[in-house]
């Protein structure tokens, strides 16, 4: 999948960057307060997709 696909649906879930690192970016879901990482890659395994959205407490991507 796309890093700009997931990240349009972060932002539609209330997730925020939190801050940027070297090799990955720390969201935050600002209504459970759960964080993630996602890589900073141009694409990421949908697994890995997944797991993330599990992370962060929100519906998974519906393609």
């Amino acid at each position: 999948m796309k890093r700009n696909v997931l990240l349009k649906h972060l932002k539609t879930n209330n997730c925020k960057l939190h801050r940027e690192g070297a090799n990955h970016s720390l969201f935050i879901n600002s209504t459970t307060g759960k964080m993630s990482t996602v890589p900073r890659h141009p694409n990421i395994n949908d697994f890995l997709v997944l797991e993330i959205c599990k992370q962060l407490g929100i519906p998974k991507i519906k393609k």
